[in-house]
């Protein structure tokens, strides 16, 4: 490294060009590409007129569940927030009932 002359200190070396700012582009080393959102689903109660939600039906319901249990959240599913709060409620009722388990099967 060559040493540089500094006004307050005499201890400085100079780096030099690195060339690791400002050489990027926008995007930066993606070539411009943008990551976007892709376009929500809609809600499958909203759009079908006859499809319900009923705590009875254990097909319907089975596919908002995950295989561990847990019921699939808004952003996965895709459902309205107010069809996923009916949603919820079903699948509460219906594992209260027994019609569906609170945990998954262990081998």
């Amino acid at each position: 490294m060559k040493r540089f002359e500094n006004k307050n200190s005499d201890r400085g070396y100079d780096r030099g060009d690195r060339g690791d700012r400002g050489d990027r582009s926008d995007f930066g080393d993606r070539g411009g590409e943008r990551r976007g959102f892709q376009k929500r689903k809609g809600c499958r109660f909203c759009t079908e007129p006859g499809f319900v939600i009923d705590y009875k039906d254990k097909p319907t319901l089975s596919s908002f569940i995950t295989e561990r249990a847990k019921i699939v959240p808004r952003r996965i599913s895709g459902l309205c927030a107010a069809h996923q709060r009916e949603l919820t409620t079903a699948i509460k009722r219906s594992r209260h009932l027994a019609f569906i388990l609170y945990t998954s099967a262990q081998n």
